[in-house]
């Protein structure tokens, strides 16, 4: 299956912008991807978008131009971006398009998402318990992990650290102030393990990836960044995910993400060792420990080691998150893959500033992950 180049990518800022509506910062996302990739709107064929709670994306083309072009909304959690992502690579390897769009976009309001079980098919009960509530759930999740894997609560103050480090040299992130693991580690308490400053918070944001087959790609940059794959998956019986910590059936309990970075890997035909800078979901800290084992870059446990010894920071063995991830940035739901992406395209290309990885970065990994339990992720090339 031939390769598909990514040829423009765009990214408004992230963070509280009352004077934005959450359609208007998909608008500046999708605008900067045409402007980087030397293109104009009526030149995209074929476009993918969407967003948790600001609208539907097909009605962008009331700003970007009424151009009848075919435009497909996508819905699907945490994952929408990743599933617009691998939508528009889908229509242009069928050869339905030379050059194609994914835009995903949010803006939610202050306060943890707190869904009602009804539409995620668990019973009232399930909520009136708290068990849809993000902080809840995510701190039900790791607490089992850190006793299971012996993770110190040390360890989910020095991703945190990392994350407000990062985004301190991130002109795009919301959060830009460091933070020390101590302030971190003796913030207020929300559901244990977890303190404030490890969570990351709904936020407001747009991200937009043009992407384009090889002929049309070699017309308009003669070194693109290549999406070498993407997959997504849903959780398999017996998973252990947000919204369904009781393990079901026997044995140890399988991971979508490990699911999804297992068909990616393959799909590239790279192995986890390869990758040169990641991006993994980190909607607070402990999900970037969980992750790092489940998407294959190292044996549960290990993460310990890993974060003290400083393999995950800008200049380590494996750079994540590098531009702050969720936790410096916040989740606009919607935007939250194809920022991920914007980040490692950034990175491939040599342009990411204070924040760039040395060594000539060749190979990235995108991943999210989100509830119900529910992954996509990326292998991107340069």
């Amino acid at each position: 299956m031939p390769n598909v180049a990514i040829v423009g990518v765009g990214l408004s800022r992230f963070g509280r912008q009352p004077d934005k509506s959450g359609r208007r910062l998909a608008v500046e996302a999708v605008q900067q991807a045409l402007h980087d990739a030397g293109v104009a709107w009526p030149d995209v064929q074929i476009a993918f978008g969407g967003s948790d709670s600001s609208g539907l994306a097909d009605t962008l083309v009331s700003d970007l131009g009424l151009t009848g072009i075919p435009f497909m909304n996508v819905k699907n959690g945490c994952a929408t971006g990743g599933s617009a992502l691998l939508s528009a690579m889908s229509a242009i390897r069928s050869g339905a398009a030379d050059l194609a769009l994914a835009v995903g976009f949010d803006k939610h309001p202050r306060g943890a998402f707190d869904p009602l079980p009804e539409e995620w098919g668990l019973p009232a009960g399930y909520g009136e318990a708290g068990l849809m509530v993000t902080t809840q759930f995510f701190g039900i999740k790791i607490a089992r992990y850190t006793r299971e894997h012996g993770i110190t609560p040390t360890t989910l103050a020095k991703v945190a650290e990392k994350a407000y480090r990062n985004g301190s040299v991130n002109p795009n992130a919301w959060r830009r102030q460091p933070l020390s693991a101590e302030a971190i580690a003796a913030a207020d308490m929300v559901n244990d393990p977890l303190t404030r400053y490890m969570f990351c918070s709904p936020g407001e944001g747009g991200a937009a990836v043009l992407l384009a087959s090889p002929s049309a790609a070699r017309q308009l940059d003669d070194a693109p960044v290549w999406l070498r794959a993407a997959a997504t998956r849903t959780r398999r019986f017996g998973s252990f995910e947000v919204f369904s910590p009781a393990i079901q059936g026997t044995g140890t309990p399988s991971s979508v993400s490990s699911d999804a970075a297992t068909a990616v890997f393959e799909a590239a035909g790279v192995a986890p060792c390869d990758i040169d800078v990641a991006q993994l979901q980190d909607t607070e800290s402990g999900a970037e420990v969980m992750h790092l084992a489940e998407c294959g870059f190292c044996e549960h446990g290990e993460q310990e080691k890993l974060i003290a010894e400083g393999e995950t920071e800008i200049g380590g063995r494996l750079p994540v998150n590098t531009d702050g991830g969720c936790i410096a940035n916040g989740e606009p739901i919607g935007a939250s893959g194809l920022r991920q992406v914007h980040e490692v395209v950034t990175q491939l290309r040599g342009r990411a500033g204070d924040r760039q990885v040395s060594g000539r970065p060749r190979l990235g990994f995108t991943h999210v992950y989100g509830a119900p339990g529910i992954s996509a992720c990326t292998v991107l090339e340069r």
